[in-house]
């Protein structure tokens, strides 16, 4: 089972995380006023994931998680650990790249109540289309792992019924055999 505080930053993260993206998305396809209301929500939204991703990353090097089963091949243990880093990396890049894509457009990152982000890039327009691309790329890549690991877990969850959706759940459900 998670330790509970990794359980809890999961479910709020991916609720972030999903909402998000559907910002995201709803702010590029969008140039009507919600337009502006998407992108005041979007910045601070990121921000936030981006303070949570690092809390996240210190619990998970803190206490770790609890081992896989020892029934999953070798193939799924690399796959497992390795969609885990890139989440984690994604997590942490794609407010980055956000931040400094607006830095250099010369856009503030505003976060509410008068708080201003410093600009972490140099203004520099051929900076900001490069980033912008970047950053809308790994868009596209965080929502497909996203789609992934949810396969996964529900693989696990359904179909293997190995425990390893259980110990993110948080109250126990009895494995049933069929």
């Amino acid at each position: 089972m998670f330790w509970w505080p990794a359980r809890a930053l999961h479910w709020l993260m991916a609720l972030m995380l999903l909402t998000m993206l559907f910002v995201g998305a709803g702010m590029v396809a969008s140039v009507s006023e919600r337009h502006a209301w998407l992108l005041a929500l979007h910045k601070p939204l990121g921000i936030a994931i981006l303070a949570l991703a690092l809390l996240r990353l210190a619990l998970r090097l803190w206490r770790r998680p609890p081992p896989l089963p020892r029934e999953l091949g070798a193939a799924q243990r690399f796959a497992a650990h390795a969609s885990h880093w890139l989440l984690y990396a994604l997590m942490l890049a794609m407010p980055l790249i956000g931040w400094a894509m607006l830095s250099a457009g010369g856009y503030p990152v505003e976060l509410g109540a008068g708080l201003r982000l410093p600009p972490i890039a140099p203004f520099d327009p051929s900076w900001f289309a490069a980033l912008r691309w970047l950053h809308r790329t790994l868009a596209y890549a965080l929502f497909a792992l996203v789609l992934l690991h949810l396969g996964a877990a529900l693989h696990h969850g359904l179909i293997r019924r190995d425990g390893v959706l259980r110990s993110m759940l948080w109250r126990r459900i009895e494995r049933r055999d069929p």
